[in-house]
């Protein structure tokens, strides 16, 4: 069965500073633009506070992260242990694995395995890297995104992290690239579908041929300027989960107006009776 789950990015304007990571092609390296948020709830203490809520499991985005010193870590993994909820994925937010830059493209592979590490330290189930931002229909850049993810899976196996890729980004907008992209590893690559990453048109379609191969869904829904929900273009989604055989996290996403918690709520209302 499925179970209610969390991403921070629900929380995204109450985890604190948000650290992004860009690319800074002058320099030719990462670099970490800081946007100042309010810290009303701190990710140490976001695993006892969804404990309480019913929540099973929680995708920490990249940004969130305090910092990556062995200590945080350390903490924030015994924060997941003592209130039993999952560390299911960490959503590296960051890379280009399909770019012609062989430099970029080298520095992010680079980049992407300091992360596996933190995965790793932090008792995270799986990674999920950003398969490309090339057009869908650049066949290079899809071969150079097959190479890299080679060389990620081969560096996280050992580790016991699980590399997983999403419908997020230009290279994997459709599902004929994200079906290629994940029989190429012969599933040994993982796959995370995202209610809100398909265009309206194919977007049913697109879900339910995905489903299959998913291990964790990013349930977000569509709403209006005031935050209200599109209900039924939601559950749509929702049904086409529950008539599948997925029994993964069903990860909750709101980021609309309004106060955020509220707007999550909203959101488990609709979700949570396809859920166990």
């Amino acid at each position: 069965m499925s179970h209610l789950s969390l991403t921070t990015w629900s929380l995204h304007r109450e985890l604190g500073p948000l650290r992004w990571t860009y690319w800074d092609d002058i320099e030719k390296t990462q670099k970490t633009r800081i946007e100042q948020q309010p810290e009303n709830t701190t990710l140490l203490g976001l695993p006892s506070i969804l404990e309480k809520q019913g929540f099973k499991s929680l995708e920490v985005c990249h940004f969130h992260f305090q910092n990556t010193e062995n200590e945080y870590l350390v903490e924030l993994r015994n924060a997941f242990e003592k209130s039993g909820i999952t560390f299911h994925c960490l959503l590296l937010d960051y890379g280009d694995i399909s770019s012609p830059d062989d430099e970029r493209r080298k520095s992010d592979i680079k980049y992407i395995k300091k992360w596996i590490d933190i995965a790793e330290k932090v008792g995270a189930k799986s990674i999920r890297v950003i398969a490309g931002e090339a057009n869908p229909s650049d066949t290079a850049a899809f071969e150079r995104s097959i190479e890299s993810f080679q060389q990620l899976l081969d560096y996280a196996e050992p580790k016991g992290v699980r590399v997983v890729t999403e419908n997020f980004k230009s290279l994997t907008s459709t599902k004929e690239n994200c079906e290629k992209l994940i029989s190429s590893f012969d599933k040994k690559l993982g796959l995370t579908v995202d209610f809100g990453n398909f265009e309206q048109g194919v977007k049913f379609d697109s879900i339910e041929a995905l489903v299959p191969l998913a291990e964790s869904i990013h349930a977000k829904a569509n709403y209006d300027i005031n935050g209200l929900i599109d209900k039924g273009e939601f559950e749509t989604s929702l049904q086409i989960v529950a008539n599948s055989d997925y029994d993964g996290p069903i990860t909750l996403v709101y980021d609309g107006p309004g106060n955020l918690w509220d707007g999550i709520n909203k959101v488990r209302e609709v979700a949570v009776i396809y859920c166990e």
